[in-house]
C-alpha cells in the first residue's frame, strides 16, 4: 500500500461517519427443488396450506440440467448479470462478518483490564454503538505499554520532556510539508522523505499524528533509514495517544462520531495491531492483536475487517468461530 493509499483510507474513514449508510433489508433466498433423469427434469412443488402464496417458477424448454438441489441465492443472480457497484445502502463489511467484541483476555499485557466489551449484533449501526468503539480504541491507545510514564519518550498528558505541546492534525503549513513529503517518498527520494516525517512527529516539536504514522511505518519498514522497530512502534504509539486525546474531547463534547483526529486513530490502531501480530518491536501478543484489529474493524478500517475475520477463522487470539 503507498502512502497516498493510506491517506484515503483515512480520508475514507472520516468520510463514512460523514455520509452513514442507510442498511437495506436483504433478500430471503429462494429453493427451487428438481428430480432429474437422463432424459427428463421435473420443478417439485412444496406441499401448500391455507394461506400461502406461492410464486409460480416457469422453466425455460431445453434448459441446462441443475443439481438436484438447487439455490437460488443473491449469488447466483449477480452472476448472470452486470456486478453491482457496492451502494451506500450496502451493509459494512463489519456488519457482515458480524464482528462483535468478546471479553478481553487477561493474558495479555498490551490491554486495559477495564477494556469494555462491546456486543455489535445488531442490524442497525448506531451513533451510540459508534462512540463507544472509538472510546474503546482510546483506551487501547491511552493505555498502550509505549505510552506510559515511564516509557523512554513516552508522554503523559500532552507534557513532553518538561514542556507542554499540543497536537498537531492539520495546518497549511504541515499539511504542505507532509504532501512534500508524500511526493518524495513516490519519487523514489526515501532519504529525505522520512527526515522530514521524523521532523514532523518530533513530539517535542510539530507533534504531527498523521507524520508520527508515518515516520512510524518508515522506520518499521526501513523506508531510507534503519529499520528499527523498537522505535517505530514507539512513535506508532504515539500518533495513537495524541490521537486519542483529541478524540476523548470531541466525545466528551457530544460529539459520537468522533472528532478531528479519528481517521489518525484508526490507522494508528490498525498498524498497531500489525507490531503486536508479527512481533515487531514488541513481544508478539495474538490477543492484543486480534483486540486491536476488531477495534479499527469496527470504526471502518476495512483492512482491519479482513484482518480480525481472520484472526476468527484461525482461532488467533480467540476461539475459532467461523459464523
Amino acid at each position: 500500500m503507498t502512502l497516498k493509499d493510506l491517506l484515503k483510507k483515512k480520508d475514507k474513514i472520516k468520510e463514512e461517519e460523514n455520509h452513514p449508510a442507510t442498511t437495506a433489508p436483504e433478500a430471503s433466498p429462494e429453493f427451487t427443488f428438481m428430480r432429474t433423469t437422463t432424459t427428463t427434469q421435473e420443478i417439485i412443488s412444496p406441499p401448500t396450506y391455507a394461506g400461502d402464496s406461492l410464486a409460480t417458477v416457469h422453466e425455460a424448454p431445453n434448459s441446462p440440467k441443475r443439481s438436484r438441489f438447487h439455490r437460488n441465492s443473491n449469488a447466483s443472480i449477480i452472476s448472470n448479470s452486470q456486478t453491482p457497484q457496492t451502494g451506500k445502502g450496502e451493509k459494512r463489511l463489519s456488519q457482515r462478518l458480524h464482528l462483535r467484541s468478546r471479553t478481553a483476555s487477561s493474558a495479555s499485557v498490551n490491554l486495559p483490564n477495564d477494556l469494555p466489551s462491546i456486543n455489535d449484533g445488531v442490524a442497525e449501526e448506531s451513533d451510540e454503538q459508534q462512540a463507544k468503539w472509538e472510546k474503546r480504541a482510546t483506551l487501547l491507545a491511552k493505555n498502550n505499554p509505549s505510552s506510559r510514564p515511564g516509557t523512554p519518550g513516552a508522554q503523559e498528558g500532552s507534557e513532553v520532556r518538561g514542556r507542554s505541546r499540543s497536537v498537531s492534525l492539520s495546518d497549511e503549513k504541515g499539511d504542505e510539508n507532509i504532501q512534500e513529503a508524500i511526493r518524495l517518498h513516490e519519487a523514489g527520494d526515501l532519504q529525505r522523505s522520512t527526515a522530514m516525517f521524523g521532523r514532523l512527529a518530533d513530539p517535542a516539536g510539530a507533534n504531527n499524528a498523521l507524520s508520527q504514522v508515518l515516520y512510524g511505518l518508515a522506520l518499521r519498514h526501513g523506508w531510507g533509514c534503519t529499520p528499527d522497530a523498537t522505535k517505530a512502534i514507539k512513535y506508532l504509539s504515539f500518533a495513537a495517544s495524541n490521537s486519542a486525546a483529541v478524540e476523548s474531547l470531541a466525545l466528551d463534547a457530544g460529539m459520537k462520531k468522533g472528532g478531528a483526529a479519528k481517521g489518525e486513530l484508526v490507522l494508528a490502531i490498525f498498524e498497531l495491531a500489525n507490531c503486536f501480530r508479527h512481533g515487531w518491536g514488541v513481544q508478539q501478543d495474538a490477543v492484543a492483536a486480534k483486540q486491536y484489529y476488531e477495534t479499527a474493524a469496527n470504526l471502518g478500517d476495512t483492512d482491519a475487517m479482513n484482518e480480525v475475520a481472520w484472526c476468527y477463522d484461525e482461532g488467533f487470539g480467540t476461539k475459532k468461530d467461523r459464523t
